[in-house]
């Protein structure tokens, strides 16, 4: 079974985030946050784009340098853990652990080139939930990419339940994706997850998305806030 000791640096691109949110050019017209974005390419290629993204995330206390060096710290044990489990994944749109490797390090060399001039712009944020120095309703979308409910096990249910209350507090809409723990089973706290959200007044869905590498992991969930 696919699994890791802690969250580790690993950056998708803007057309798998595209494809795991069902984003629209509506979606991206607004201003959006990449909350737990890491080393992922989004916000780069997004803002060539001319949208309007904050990515934030722990990682970006840290130098350019320094995230380059976690990266291939933990590069080789993220692909080691690919191959010896390599049923637990869909092989299409990525055929082979090697191009995974290759597509995955190309997305986090964008990010190396956009981040240290774009450190300063302040478009990449050393903030982490479940606590976010935003004003309410600053954003019109967060986005959320393999974090919550992803790392289930190293992350506890009351961070699960601050974290995305803390998201539609800053957010009029939140997306999560995936909802699968490592290891490809439903998280253990998205059902009470669900249930507190709506208790808040929200409106809450998951919906399928064009997207599944891990496998079983094509679903979304949708919040929309109850002040949005």
């Amino acid at each position: 079974m696919f699994t890791l000791d802690q969250v580790v640096p690993w950056g998708r691109s803007y057309e798998e985030y595209a494809s795991m949110f069902s984003l629209t050019g509506a979606d991206m017209a607004g201003r959006i946050l990449g909350c737990g974005d890491g080393p992922a390419s989004f916000n780069a290629e997004a803002t060539r784009r001319g949208n309007k993204v904050v990515s934030c995330d722990p990682i970006y206390t840290f130098s350019k340098a320094d995230i380059k060096a976690r990266i291939v710290a933990t590069y080789e044990q993220v692909i080691d853990q690919t191959k010896h489990n390599q049923n637990e994944f869909v092989w299409e749109a990525i055929t082979s652990v090697e191009e995974l490797g290759q597509v995955r390090m190309a997305a986090m060399e964008a990010f190396l080139d956009d981040y240290p001039a774009c450190l300063v712009e302040g478009r990449y944020l050393n903030f982490e939930l479940p606590s976010l120095p935003f004003p309410d309703g600053e954003f019109d979308l967060a986005l959320c990419s393999h974090f919550l409910f992803l790392y289930s096990r190293q992350l506890d249910e009351a961070f699960h339940h601050s974290s995305l209350l803390e998201l539609c507090r800053v957010a009029k809409e939140v997306r999560v994706f995936p909802l699968l723990a490592l290891g490809g089973t439903i998280s253990p706290h998205l059902e009470r997850s669900i249930e507190i959200l709506r208790a808040a007044g929200h409106q809450v869905s998951i919906q399928q998305v064009n997207y599944e590498f891990q496998r079983g992991a094509s679903e979304m969930l949708r919040i929309q806030s109850a002040d949005g």
